[in-house]
């Protein structure tokens, strides 16, 4: 491989890391320009590589998110497994079919997501709504399962589904929803990195260079969203959900 596809790729590593750790979505950056320097490669064994800076820069984030923010360890336990084996289905069908034929149904769904956002000014804002435990147990599995099974299949814009499900089920702030995502997205990750080492599509000599890259954005962005709070987490996740309605409009459009 050319040392310039690698410095092109460990700086959208990065970019992915940065805006990942703020309010997700970072897979919208690092995986088509991924998809695109690596023409050559089986999509499956691109999006495997993938999963390793993606966990990298996850794992480092949440490390920060965890100083702030209190997590109820019995919920997220229940939350990562039911991800874990979702995203661990999820990956297993998309190295026997293509994924092409959801796009069309998540644009519309991501179209009608950004209107509620930018239309209801206290989504994430306020204070956490309180929710019977054993209801915020069965949302929050129905959250890991349904948002676990996408990212093994498809990917981009996980961490944001699992904000959006957080904050509208489980009654979270931005802050909040983004800790436990990130949480969340690191047992989604593992289980389709399993899957993906079983099936030896994951190339090393890529994966480890834009690992280390994507933390250290991931390490940056978590420290910013940190600081500024709720309010600049908002504006990110508008910002991310209309890069992806013209992601997949792009594809669903175009290709």
């Amino acid at each position: 491989m050319e040392i310039e596809i690698l410095f092109y790729l460990c700086m959208a590593a990065f970019c992915a890391g940065f805006i990942d750790s703020i309010v997700g979505g970072g897979g919208l950056i690092q995986t088509p320009l991924s998809l695109a320097f690596l023409p050559n490669l089986p999509v499956s064994t691109v999006i495997g590589t993938l999963k390793i800076p993606a966990f990298s820069g996850t794992a480092l984030a949440t490390s920060q998110y965890l100083k702030k923010v209190k997590i109820d360890c019995k919920l997220f336990a229940i939350m990562a497994i039911c991800a874990f084996v979702s995203a661990f289905l999820g990956s297993q069908l998309l190295t026997v079919i293509n994924n092409d034929f959801m796009k069309p149904v998540l644009l519309i769904i991501l179209i009608v997501l950004a209107i509620y956002t930018i239309f209801k000014k206290d989504f994430g804002q306020a204070t956490e709504r309180k929710i019977p435990y054993h209801i915020a147990i069965i949302n929050g599995c129905i959250v890991s399962i349904a948002v676990g099974f996408y990212d093994g299949f498809i990917g981009p814009a996980t961490g944001t589904f699992f904000i959006l499900g957080f904050v509208t089920l489980l009654g979270m702030d931005f802050l909040k929803a983004n800790t436990n995502a990130k949480l969340i997205n690191l047992a989604t990750n593992f289980g389709s990195i399993c899957l993906f080492l079983i099936k030896g599509q994951i190339i090393w000599k890529i994966a480890l260079p834009m690992a280390v890259c994507n933390a250290l954005g991931g390490f940056i962005g978590a420290k910013l969203a940190i600081n500024k709070g709720n309010k600049f987490i908002r504006y990110i996740f508008i910002l991310v959900i209309l890069l992806s309605i013209c992601r997949f409009g792009y594809e669903v459009i175009f290709k």
